[in-house]
């Protein structure tokens, strides 16, 4: 994918959904890098409770370029705000830095990536002394301790480091029985290939499940045989010349690989993370390709009547309706927020959450942090699998077939000409939104987040802008995969015309 020209001025320094990210060297450069971590170390301090005494921030970093250095860099600015940093001493998934965070009862985490933003892109995630990413009040608090200008003088020193991957797999392991699970995919004859996309998450399953892994930089060992592997485990900070977001179009080796091991006699799953670790998608055996759309009704139905634990679900507005139709059926409350996962952290903070999931591949669990966790996610859709005793395509048309039948969902990522053409087709959606779509009339229009355009059940088109990219994205599920080209293609043609 052709990488969009370098714009001449760097961006303003805002917070998106999770955290700052921008272009290496024109918006993200080390001098302002340095500035954000000092603001955000003392809000750190600021927000703490006022009986966790620790005066220590956890750094980590994934597999960017320069993102090891730019995290040894940082650690001098929390030093000169005056606290104790502690560096990861490799790269890892960001939910093991909050895993360290609560393990360790620090102040919080600062962590180095830009997740699955392009490979040109950088930035710097906020994680509280709570194991979450941080709210919008704080960010904000975090933006006028920039706009004061305070001064803060990074001071330079060894930094202490610590191994980010072992306390954070010990705890997964606590809650997922993974010897069972382990016997119980051996039992299945179910192939498990795991395509971290050369992210930090590389090594991880087949650490806690036991397989091969190519990596020399993660946290399996790379020894034994089994029925986990991995692809693209080793470091790229290209990833590939793609964004290591786990779409479709990115996951073609994956793919391939599931549909040679079906014709090779051995059925297999796909599983797919994106650079950081935080987001995940699925391969069923056929090799279709599976987001968290319908992931998340498998984890709602396997927690919820499987393992019989308590709790609402959460889920953005971007999320499809099999969701809530999964949940309602087995008797679990829905709860809608806009896109961005600190909006179900704020839910699973306050408690009382089964799950809470979005479009995008970001999963939490109430019984695990605030945050999400493609690694714990990858364990329980396993567990789900082993449980029901099906491979994953088999088992989600079941699931589709038992609430309301198929279903399709895709998305489209827009970049729009200029600013300009943003402007225009926000006022458009704003003051007159579409009364028709791709020919069927407009029932609802929803403002949550964006404009969210409802045809019927399971059938609408959303328009949103991002938080982190000069994208605008296009989302839409209906009753077929033809219908869904069909109001995505309308939806292109209208955004362009704008």
């Amino acid at each position: 994918m052709a990488s969009a020209p370098l714009p001449l001025e760097p961006s303003p320094i805002r917070f998106g959904t999770d955290g700052w990210r921008g272009i290496l060297g024109v918006d993200v450069t080390l001098e302002r890098l340095l500035v954000v971590a000092a603001a955000a170390a003392r809000e750190l301090e600021r927000a703490a409770p006022a009986e966790l005494t620790s005066r220590e921030v956890v750094i980590g970093y994934d597999r960017r370029f320069l993102a090891p250095e730019l995290a040894e860099a940082i650690a001098s600015a929390v030093r000169g705000a005056d606290l104790e940093p502690l560096l990861t001493d490799s790269a890892v998934p960001t939910p093991a830095c909050s895993w360290a965070v609560v393990e360790r009862r620090a102040l919080g985490a600062l962590v180095i990536t830009a997740s699955h933003n392009p490979p040109e892109w950088i930035g710097l995630k906020i994680k509280g002394h709570f194991g979450g990413s941080v709210e919008e009040a704080f960010t904000a608090a975090v933006e006028k301790r920039l706009e004061a200008g305070g001064i803060t003088v990074p001071i330079p020193g060894d930094t202490p480091r610590f191994d980010g991957w072992d306390g954070y797999l010990k705890g997964l392991r606590q809650l997922v029985d993974t010897s069972a699970l382990r016997r119980g995919l051996e039992t299945m004859g179910l192939r498990v290939i795991v395509d971290p996309m050369h992210g930090s998450a590389a090594g991880g399953l087949p650490a806690l499940l036991g397989g091969s892994s190519g990596t020399s930089e993660g946290a399996a060992d790379g020894s034994g045989e089994g029925c986990i592997e991995e692809i693209r485990s080793w470091r790229d900070p290209l990833f590939g010349g793609h964004p290591p977001e786990p779409l479709a179009p990115y996951l073609q080796e994956l793919i391939a690989a599931v549909r040679a091991s079906g014709e090779a006699g051995r059925p297999a799953v796909g599983i797919v993370f994106d650079g950081d670790g935080d987001r995940i998608a699925a391969i069923d055996e056929q090799g279709r390709y599976c987001s968290t759309q319908l992931l998340m009704p498998l984890l709602i139905d396997h927690l919820a009547r499987a393992r019989t634990l308590p709790g609402a679900v959460v889920k953005t507005v971007s999320g499809s309706d099999l969701m809530q139709l999964v949940a309602e059926g087995l008797g679990r409350p829905v709860i809608e927020k806009p896109v961005g996962f600190k909006y179900i952290a704020s839910e699973m903070i306050a408690g009382g959450v089964l799950v809470g999931g979005e479009e995008s591949g970001g999963v939490g669990f109430g019984l695990h942090l605030p945050e999400r966790d493609a690694l714990f996610a990858a364990l329980l859709v396993l567990e789900a699998l082993v449980e029901g005793g099906l491979p994953l395509g088999e088992r989600l048309d079941r699931l589709q077939a038992a609430h309301g039948g198929a279903s399709a969902y895709d998305r489209l990522d827009l970049r729009l000409k200029d600013m300009a053409s943003r402007e225009r087709l926000e006022c458009q959606l704003a003051q007159e939104p579409p009364t028709s779509v791709a020919g069927w009339p407009v029932q609802e229009v929803v403002s949550t987040d964006g404009v969210k355009l409802r045809l019927g059940d399971s059938h609408w088109l959303m328009l949103r802008f991002s938080g982190t990219e000069p994208l605008l994205r296009l989302y839409s599920e209906a009753p077929s995969g033809e219908r869904v080209s069909e109001i995505l293609a309308w939806a292109r043609q209208f955004a362009e015309a704008a």
